[in-house]
């Protein structure tokens, strides 16, 4: 028989807490764990350094295609660095949703996702694991939590790391960003019709956690 390899989806808008929810489902299944939204920003994060254009499609394919990137000791690097902080900075969240606006980039980094299936299986979160990378996954799940929720979380993060913030202006980006990944032409953030809708506004990361882990062992 062919070794198993489930897959668990987490898709759901900028801020929601799908990334959070999505590792530690992980670590509790012993599967492996795909941040899809880290390729994006490593590619915006890239293009910056390279002096590419956000907004030069080809550019920017170009460079996620040979993106030297990897994942290890539970950091992100990229050329040999780390770059697990300067990803997470609001600026090159904002580059990585224009980047992955461009159809062009979005392929380029398809199969790069794909290959993070491996046994014994694989918790991957985004914007279109369910919809578009892996489209038939055991369980996909649509996170998301009020824009104002959302803002908050972020709002504390940034605190709590010492960087300045101003809560009017994170809820801005995250309405127009939300804005902006539903509209794009190519694999736009939605519900699918067969994802499980979790809202998060009103509980706790473990709740959050237990609720996955429960619609997994129901399939």
């Amino acid at each position: 028989m062919p070794t198993l390899k489930p897959v668990i989806t987490i898709d759901g808008p900028s801020a929601s807490g799908k990334g959070t929810v999505a590792a530690l489902v992980a670590d509790k299944l012993g599967f492996h764990y795909l941040d899809s939204g880290a390729l994006y920003r490593l590619t915006a994060l890239y293009a910056l350094r390279e002096s590419v254009n956000w907004e030069d499609a080809l550019g920017v394919a170009r460079l996620a295609a040979q993106l030297p990137a990897a994942f290890r000791d539970g950091k992100v690097w990229l050329d040999g660095n780390d770059v697990s902080a300067a990803i997470r900075a609001e600026d090159i969240g904002m580059g990585a949703s224009k980047v992955a606006a461009l159809p062009e980039v979005r392929a380029a980094l398809l199969e790069r996702q794909r290959a993070f299936l491996v046994p014994p299986g694989l918790v991957a979160d985004g914007r279109d694991m369910g919809s578009v990378v892996f489209p038939r996954a055991e369980l996909k799940v649509f996170l998301t939590a009020s824009a104002e929720v959302r803002a908050e979380r972020r709002y504390k993060q940034l605190i709590a790391k010492g960087e300045s913030a101003n809560l009017d202006r994170i809820q801005l980006d995250i309405s127009e960003r939300d804005a902006r990944d539903a509209a794009r032409a190519v694999a736009p953030l939605r519900q699918e019709p067969d994802a499980r809708l979790l809202d998060t506004s009103a509980l706790t990361i473990d709740q959050a956690v237990d609720q996955v882990l429960a619609w997994f062992a129901a399939v």
